[in-house]
């Protein structure tokens, strides 16, 4: 856990150095921490919910779609904004790498914390 948080707040630095930095001094790559608020939500909306993992349904092929997205437009805004030159390439190399970074630390936290929950609510 505590390595999980080092590395989380490793990829905060990289996307904090891309706004702060003087050569870049712009702040609109902050709007990538939406997206990294926004990725865990479907994954634990469709474990939640869904009656198993391991099967195929609507809703988890759903979820699956939409942190997908998520996870495209975190890598995509920045590319976006250093192409229309709002941004400099060396403040978007950096949130990029921030982006690996985080997101690693997101999908790791789900591979290590994967519980299924043992309570059948149909048991009654």
């Amino acid at each position: 856990l505590v390595s999980l948080a080092f590395l989380a707040s490793a990829g905060i630095t990289f996307l904090v150095l891309g706004c702060a930095l003087p050569q870049y001094n712009n702040w609109w790559m902050m709007f990538v921490l939406i997206f990294y608020f926004l990725s865990p939500i479907p994954s634990l909306i469709s474990r939640r919910f869904a009656e198993t993992v391991e099967s195929s349904n609507a809703l988890i092929e759903i979820c699956i779609f939409i942190t997908t997205c998520i996870f495209i437009s975190a890598f995509g805004l920045p590319i976006v904004l250093a192409h229309k030159d709002i941004v400099k390439w060396g403040a978007c190399g950096l949130v990029l790498a921030g982006n690996v970074v985080v997101f690693s630390t997101i999908f790791l936290f789900f591979v290590f914390f994967a519980k299924e929950d043992s309570f059948q609510y149909s048991s009654w």
